[in-house]
């Protein structure tokens, strides 16, 4: 992307999301950060001084329509960076309705809905949207039910949205990260009952490298899905 861009990113407090916003921030474009609240948006904001956020919570997409309309929205989006999401491992028989709806919640509407309230500046600007999925989005295994078809939804969302705005200029990325070593990935280790080592997953910034590289890619070319997996 020539010259200072506008990104919109989710997740920007931790792991992918905030390695991501790190790299976009350092060379100067202008960050528009997602927080669940107004706490988490002043946290935000202190630790990437001069960017801009916006408050909702993703948890109740429900309400994401009615937070955006008492905030300013961005007036241009060069890209909007999904990579906030949750994970609750169980099996099939044992989950519980609150279990799937969150992880529906969050990891699939959340990201449509505010697709939706963006989709007027992406298309002004030609723009991009990067759904940072994950190897769940491609397969499913045991106790892994309801976060794979969260998973699994994105892609088909992706996928849609494609279709539907390629003849606006808008690009659309999946970015499919095997194992990462974030706080999700600790909490996953937790539930597994197993003991966690961050230096045996892939590094956040590898994969911010990956998102990055599609953000600048030459309008000549689209990066539709990427799979990332360790190297170790």
């Amino acid at each position: 992307m020539a010259g200072m861009a506008t990104h919109v990113i989710t997740g920007a407090g931790s792991g992918i999301g905030a390695a991501v916003a790190r790299r976009l921030h350092a060379r100067g474009d202008e960050i528009w950060l997602h927080a669940r609240d107004a706490g988490r948006a002043k946290e935000l904001a202190a630790e990437f001084p001069g960017a801009r956020t916006l408050v909702g919570d993703l948890a109740d997409p429900d309400r994401l329509s009615w937070a955006f309309s008492h905030q300013t929205l961005p007036e241009r989006v060069d890209s909007l960076i999904h990579s906030a999401g949750v994970i609750e491992l169980g099996r099939i028989g044992e989950l519980t309705p609150k279990s799937w709806h969150h992880q529906l919640n969050v990891n699939l509407i959340a990201p449509a809905e505010l697709t939706r309230h963006l989709l007027p500046q992406l298309r002004t600007a030609r723009g991009q949207v990067v759904f940072v999925n994950s190897g769940s989005g491609l397969r499913a295994f045991g106790d892994w039910g309801a976060y794979a078809a969260s998973k699994h939804g994105l892609k088909a969302l992706a996928d849609s949205l494609r279709h539907e705005e390629h003849g606006n200029g808008v690009r659309v990325t999946s970015v499919y990260p095997g194992r990462t070593a974030s706080p999700m990935q600790a909490k996953v280790h937790q539930q597994e009952g197993r003991e966690y080592d961050p230096a045996e997953w892939i590094d956040p910034e590898s994969v911010a490298t990956t998102v990055v590289m599609s953000l600048d890619l030459p309008r000549d070319a689209e990066v539709n899905d990427l799979t990332v997996r360790p190297g170790r």
